[in-house]
Order: structure tokens, then sequence, then C-alpha cells
């Protein structure tokens, strides 16, 4: 069995990378409420500091701040995939994932970086929420329903026409 090292520092602030087994499939926006539900309950009972999220129709990405003492962002991600998981059907799975009781549902492991300072978090803040149109699901952030670009927006942090508008920057809609 693969033994994988994960930097744990309590107290810090990461960025993660959270996806579906099927990166085709649309199950996280199909099941927003049961997503947030998840989140918010394991939110409540293992306290963190959401400073930006998006959820894509097949992945998640999140930068969470741990509180002080505490490094275990795994056991958080793991209950969220487990809450947003329970009462889903599962899918076809090979042996592995049988014999742990797995679903299916969601890749085993996930992505971490430690954020490393002021700079760092910034550019990860920023590529969360332009995610939504680098994946072409939008051409401008402000469309993007599941992120937290709207209360960057309404804390007078960003304007809503951040980062603009895709189409205008490769031309759509010009006449000839």
């Amino acid at each position: 069995m693969s033994r994988y090292r994960r930097i744990l520092v309590p107290g810090a602030t990461y960025f993660f990378t959270v996806a579906l087994a099927d990166r085709k499939s649309c199950l996280l926006v199909e099941e927003i409420d049961r997503l947030r539900k998840a989140y918010g309950g394991v939110h409540r009972s293992l306290p963190f500091t959401t400073i930006a999220v998006a959820v894509l129709p097949d992945h998640i990405h999140a930068v969470w701040k741990l509180p002080e003492g505490d490094a275990d962002y795994s056991l958080r991600w793991s209950r969220i995939k487990a809450e947003f998981s329970r009462g889903l059907p599962a899918v076809e799975r090979g042996l592995s994932k049988q014999q742990r009781r797995e679903k299916g549902i969601w890749q085993r492991r996930f992505w971490e970086h430690q954020i490393r300072d002021e700079v760092d978090l910034e550019r990860h803040i920023d590529y969360i929420h332009y995610n939504p149109v680098k994946h072409g699901l939008v051409s401008r952030v402000s469309d993007w329903p599941h992120s937290s670009f709207h209360r960057y927006v309404s804390a007078g942090w960003l304007s809503v026409d951040w980062a603009g508008d895709v189409r205008e920057a490769v031309g759509f809609g010009e006449r000839a």
C-alpha cells in the first residue's frame, strides 16, 4: 500500500483540489444542496475557515485556514465526502473500493498545497475564482453561482467584472 506524505502544519492555510472519480460527471452541481449540507455539517463539527471555494461539476477547489493546533484536513475532507455520498447510489467500482465499502463516487486522494505567503494565497484565490471560466463553463467569473467570488464582490474586495469577459478577449460577437 502506498504511503503518501502530507504536510501537516497546525493552523496553516491550504489549497485543495478534491475530485469525483468520474471526471465527466456533473454530480457536484446537480447535488449542490447535498454538498452544501455536508460541507456545513463538517464545518460545524470540525471548524475551519473557508477563504475561497469554487464547486465545479466534477471537482472542488478550496482554500482553508485551519484552527491553531489543528492540522487534520484529511479528516474534514473524508467526512465531507462521506456525508455527501450517503444516500447516493453506488457507482460501478473495483474490488479495492468494494472491500473498503467505498461508493466509488470520489477519487480516493486529493491534492493539497500549503500556502506559503500572501502572494501565494492571492494567486490561489484568483485561480479558484477563475476556474469556471478556464473550464469553459461560463465566460465571466460572475456568471458561476457556486463560488466564493460573490462573497468577495459583496465585501468590496473584487469588482463584479473582475477578469473581464472571455468572449470579449477572443473577439466573440464581433461583426465582419
